[in-house]
């Protein structure tokens, strides 16, 4: 565990879980008076980027902004992205099969697991459930893991997303030169030459991608929501799936990667029973038609629909939900 500079009352550590032959790593965020027995909130990445995507050490995001108002937040790099080892290679092997599988359920229990052992040390009822938050396709590993495992779903308390869609079927020159012909055609090509997805390097993206989780993100926009490794058919799980509550949040300015139409689809494909579907949008009384990465970073985000974030995670623990 190491820990980081005190911002705003916060406090940074990172927490290392072994996996495979590395780690993985977690950012906890922590406010000035920590309380393990409220329900903590655990955050994912989306694909080409890593757990910065929600924090920063001079206390700006989602995940600072909800640790000062007294939620710990923790943030997953999934394996090879962010500060988790070994990074992505030629060598590097693991798809999005194994953050479903495998790196989602472990960091899971993992939180339950922490919040539990602290609580006992401080005579405190320690929380059953997990607020879960993603961005872009970080929901739809989030939304696979529930679907596939029981478990999960009744361990995890809310799932709250940023432009998350499983499918992009909306039409325009700029998705046919963002999706059809630099992620579907020559990000591949690129990737067998390199034996992954520099992204970084690029300028396309926060963090690179491995041939097999680009390969089966692929598949899945175009395609069945079926595990590459053994089949399993998730948009079947999905139908009988005990959903948490839920919020898609969109953004009017997200015309491609999270575009309103697809995050709406993938509202439709799970079958939620208690969702929440919202566009970042001027004509909606928000600051800015936000985008699909600034949604989250803009300066103004803050002190706009954070606040109304902030509001959806009090209302769980006041045992009150507000439309």
């Amino acid at each position: 565990m190491t820990q980081h500079a005190s911002v705003s009352t916060i406090s940074q550590f990172s927490l290392y879980l072994p996996y495979r032959d590395g780690h993985l790593h977690l950012r906890q965020l922590l406010p000035a008076t920590p309380d393990f027995s409220k329900t903590p909130i655990l955050m994912l990445h989306g694909a080409m980027s890593n757990g910065r995507v929600f924090y920063s050490q001079n206390g700006r995001g989602l995940g600072c902004f909800l640790a000062r108002a007294g939620f710990i937040v923790y943030v997953l790099d999934t394996a090879g992205r962010g500060l988790s080892l070994p990074k992505i290679t030629r060598d590097f092997t693991l798809g999005q099969g194994e953050v479903i599988r495998e790196q989602i359920p472990l960091v899971q229990q993992f939180i339950l697991n922490l919040h539990q052992q602290t609580c006992q040390g401080i005579n405190a009822v320690a929380p059953s459930k997990v607020h879960w938050c993603a961005h872009s396709w970080g929901g739809v590993l989030m939304a696979s893991s529930l679907a596939r495992y029981p478990q999960l779903q009744q361990s995890v308390r809310s799932l709250l997303t940023f432009g998350s869609k499983r499918t992009i079927r909306v039409k325009s020159f700029k998705k046919w030169l963002m999706v059809d012909l630099f992620w579907n055609r020559l990000a591949p090509g690129l990737a067998i030459g390199q034996g992954y997805l520099a992204a970084d390097k690029l300028g396309v993206g926060m963090d690179n991608e491995s041939r097999a989780s680009l390969n089966q993100s692929i598949d899945w926009v175009r395609g069945d929501w079926r595990d590459h490794d053994d089949g399993f058919d998730y948009a079947k799980a999905a139908k009988k799936a005990l959903w948490p509550q839920a919020w898609f949040i969109a953004g009017q300015n997200d015309t491609v990667l999270g575009h309103p139409e697809d995050v709406a689809d993938m509202v439709r494909e799970c079958g939620f029973e208690q969702v929440r579907l919202t566009l970042l949008s001027k004509a909606n009384g928000f600051k800015h038609d936000y985008g699909h990465g600034d949604m989250l970073t803009h300066l103004d985000a803050a002190g706009d629909h954070f606040l109304q974030i902030l509001d959806w995670y009090l209302a769980f623990d006041l045992c009150v939900f507000r439309d």
